[in-house]
């Protein structure tokens, strides 16, 4: 089978939420010796990247969103596996979590498979997570990104607090850091001083690689 044939069932597999046939995408890939990683960044990714563009453009709702990234998260298990370690280039180290009193994780599951198929290490570390625990385990993976999500009002003081935190214990500068969620807006990441604010998760990805980049220079 061509390669570009099977790039596009894998991309057309994600955007169908078609489980099986992303599955049986997957290991065909691997029977036939293509490219595990070619696999992912080009096909699978590729279809998550249109899913999230369905997303903003109102043409596919949450359900279907979280849908895509369960399946995703089931592709990237059997790819990564076929992935030497040598290969796995990492493009940055993420901390990522929901704040302590939060315990909604709609979106946050997508935005991890985005970044980890985009080549992120993720440390999920889950909902309701006190500031210190996300910092304690951000400098204990000498991670390069915190991200966190407040999908309420009342729970957003933890993303400030997480950066009161950073400044308080001199750690502010070694970290980028991101936030999110429903009711968080750009004003309110600039307000607490926050390096960025993820609208969605194709905008998160991208800041993300842009401050990245940006620190490397």
């Amino acid at each position: 089978m061509n390669q570009e044939v099977l790039l596009q069932e894998a991309a057309a597999a994600i955007v169908q939420r078609n489980a099986e046939g992303a599955l049986a995408v997957a290991r065909k890939a691997l029977e036939l010796g293509a490219d595990p990683l070619a696999v992912m960044e080009q096909g699978f990714t590729r279809g998550l990247i249109q899913v999230g563009d369905l997303f903003e453009r109102g043409e596919l709702f949450l359900p279907e969103l979280i849908q895509c990234a369960e399946i995703m998260k089931s592709v990237s298990g059997i790819l990564n596996e076929a992935i030497s370690v040598e290969r796995r280039e990492i493009a940055g180290r993420v901390v990522i979590a929901t704040v302590e009193g939060d315990i909604h994780d709609i979106g946050k599951g997508i935005v991890v498979s985005l970044m980890r198929a985009r080549g992120l290490e993720v440390h999920d570390l889950g909902r309701d997570v006190p500031a210190e625990t996300i910092i304690r385990k951000a400098v204990e993976l000498d991670a390069d990104v915190i991200g966190t999500s407040a999908l309420l009002t009342t729970t957003m003081a933890g993303q400030k607090e997480l950066e009161e935190t950073l400044r308080r214990e001199g750690l502010r500068e070694r970290f980028i850091t991101i936030v999110g969620g429903a009711p968080v807006t750009e004003r309110w990441a600039r307000r607490i001083g926050a390096d960025a604010y993820a609208e969605d998760a194709n905008d998160g990805v991208k800041k993300i690689f842009q401050l990245l980049a940006e620190r490397r220079r």
